[in-house]
């Protein structure tokens, strides 16, 4: 498994069971960003959450599929 294939499986192991937590944090993230600049780039901080909040919904794949690294490959059986 590569380096990256590693890392997706530790961020799907962290997103998994924390979803509305962090879609929460990134919703309060972007409400202290528009405050700090008076929703001068309420369009794009909104655009940001959307795709932030869309990845966090992605990251888990299917409901009850195991991350990539914890899927063990069928036993062929031999001639």
């Amino acid at each position: 498994m590569g380096l990256i294939d590693d890392l997706k499986v530790k961020a799907q192991g962290l997103i998994r069971g924390n979803e509305q937590a962090i879609k929460d944090g990134i919703e309060k993230t972007g409400d202290f960003v528009d405050s700090k600049t008076g929703g001068k780039y309420a369009g794009h901080v909104d655009k940001v959450q959307d795709g932030a909040s869309t990845f966090v919904d992605n990251a888990n794949g299917t409901p009850n599929e195991k991350p990539a690294g914890e899927v063990v490959p069928p036993v062929e059986k031999a001639p």
